[in-house]
């Protein structure tokens, strides 16, 4: 009987480590994205918290220093350096920077706000809204030829 209790407080041990570690994977790996508006009203609890941070890059700021790439990120689409609510960004990571990834584009920003108000990066993507179109639809009462049959 001992070596039954035994067993079992190593089974419960073994499991409680598994739990313990999945919950604290989850917890560190969810992070929905906020608006650059959302961060500024954070203030100081923004700071040293993972977060993702959406916004459009701003037209000239991207200054690439090396494997440093630094640029401004804002919130409204079209507005050139008059938006007010704007966000210094430092990426500094491993991966290339996607191709997507120039002015005026849409990006996700993920890393850690500093004191001092810039953003350290440790990932970025980009979106180009004019590369995901839908794909023409036939009008309808057309028939088909024999090419768009066999697609």
């Amino acid at each position: 009987m001992n070596t039954y209790w035994k067993f079992g407080a190593i089974v419960v041990v073994i499991i409680g480590v598994l739990a313990w570690l999945a919950l604290g994977g989850v917890t560190e790996s969810k992070t929905y994205y906020k608006e650059i508006k959302e961060v500024t009203q954070m203030g100081d609890r923004a700071q040293g918290q993972r977060l993702r941070v959406n916004g459009y890059v701003e037209q000239g700021s991207i200054v690439r220093d090396g494997s440093k790439v630094s640029f401004i990120m804002h919130q409204t689409p079209g507005v050139l350096q008059k938006d007010p609510v704007r966000l210094a960004v430092v990426y500094n990571g491993i991966d290339p920077l996607p191709d997507t990834f120039k002015d005026n584009a849409q990006a996700l920003a993920d890393g850690k706000l500093d004191q001092d108000g810039v953003f350290h990066a440790s990932k970025v993507q980009a979106k180009c809204a004019s590369k995901y179109e839908a794909k023409p639809q036939m009008k309808t009462g057309a028939t088909p030829t024999i090419n768009q049959a066999r697609s």
